[in-house]
């Protein structure tokens, strides 16, 4: 006969699960990029495979691998490739066509002069590049961890998307809220996901296109290089591209070239900056909204972990939890009202 009764047995199997889901955390933090992309990838694409399988009536396995590839194709390529283009870019900007010395040199005396800060460029732009060395550096150093990531997240999706029906029944079993609140829950990761890496990703392109464009407009050299960065750094709505016009503008004012300093300001903070708060309200309206905090913040959270792609995930990633929190609460309520409704105080 066993010493333990069936509440104790319980709690023993509850501790256990708890302690080995942290252990299995633990070993999979190394492929939690993997999970989680994997997952946004499901989300936004989900619309798609539903329209091919029950719309077209295709096999379930070809449209996981129609989706694969338009995958690769729009997004995981075009963003690697970018960022190698701007680690090359970095590597070589004190050797490349960009006049760094001059530009620095230019704003170090007109900050001299004006700021009384010699050596503002110079410490700027060490701090960027060491900032920019710990944010970059895994896409060439570990081609190896890229690939495996990439494998292990298409293999989860590939499974998500052939075996959706089984996968979604599954998180509504275990979901540990009521079916209600699960389809809300899902609801609402599926407009947080659409703001946060489509809303954001038409931004960044948008602002990353119209910045190489002003750059080449009014001379500033690698127009391209600025756009793409003026992209990445366009996922944070208080920075934003816009931001990078203002020491474009010094360089010029430096330079002696005021009409054209006063034009790509104006461009930049007038402009663009416009474009991008229309884009937002309409991206808002229609696909959700997330507060510019969320975003901040999001990102703070995110680079430390994902390095580049914490400027998508972090904002995601907050917005879950956040999610899970207004769910969490909604139980709470209900069952507050429950245990009242039921309470012999209220008969």
């Amino acid at each position: 006969m066993s010493i333990f009764n069936y509440k104790q047995r319980n709690n023993i199997i509850l501790v256990s699960i708890v302690v080995l889901g942290c252990f299995l955390l633990y070993a999979l933090s190394e492929l939690f990029s993997s999970i989680l992309g994997a997952i946004v990838l499901f989300t936004i694409f989900r619309p798609f495979f539903l329209y091919m399988v029950e719309g077209r009536n295709l096999n379930r396995t070809f449209a996981a691998l129609i989706i694969i590839f338009i995958s690769l194709i729009v997004i995981v390529i075009p963003f690697l490739s970018l960022s190698i283009m701007v680690i090359g870019k970095i590597g070589s900007i004190n050797r490349d066509s960009i006049p760094i010395d001059q530009w620095s040199q230019k704003i170090d005396a007109f900050a001299a002069t004006n700021l009384n800060q010699p050596h503002l460029a110079e410490n700027t732009i060490q701090k960027l590049g060491a900032y920019a060395a710990d944010l970059f550096p895994s896409l060439i150093s570990s081609a190896a961890n890229i690939i495996l990531v990439l494998l292990v997240m298409y293999f989860l999706l590939y499974f998500m998307f052939v075996q959706m029906r089984e996968f979604e029944m599954g998180l509504l079993k275990y979901a540990p809220f009521r079916e209600q609140h699960a389809l809300k829950f899902a609801v609402e990761l599926r407009n947080s996901t659409y703001s946060n890496v489509l809303g954001q990703g038409v931004i960044a392109v948008t602002q990353g296109v119209l910045l190489a464009n002003g750059f080449w407009i009014f001379g500033i050299p690698d127009p391209v290089f600025w756009g793409v960065i003026g992209a990445f750094i366009s996922f944070l709505p208080v920075v934003g591209a816009p931001t990078l016009c203002i020491p474009a503008s010094v360089i010029l004012f430096a330079g002696g070239h005021n009409v054209k300093g006063v034009l790509l300001l104006a461009y930049g903070l007038l402009f663009i900056g416009n474009v991008d708060n229309v884009l937002r309200m309409v991206i808002n309206k229609r696909v959700g909204n997330t507060h510019p905090i969320i975003s901040v913040i999001g990102v703070f959270i995110g680079l430390p972990l994902f390095g580049i792609l914490g400027l998508v995930f972090g904002p995601v990633l907050l917005s879950y939890f956040l999610l899970l929190l207004e769910i969490y609460e909604t139980n709470r309520m209900a069952a507050d009202r429950l245990e009242r409704i039921r309470s012999p105080d209220q008969l």
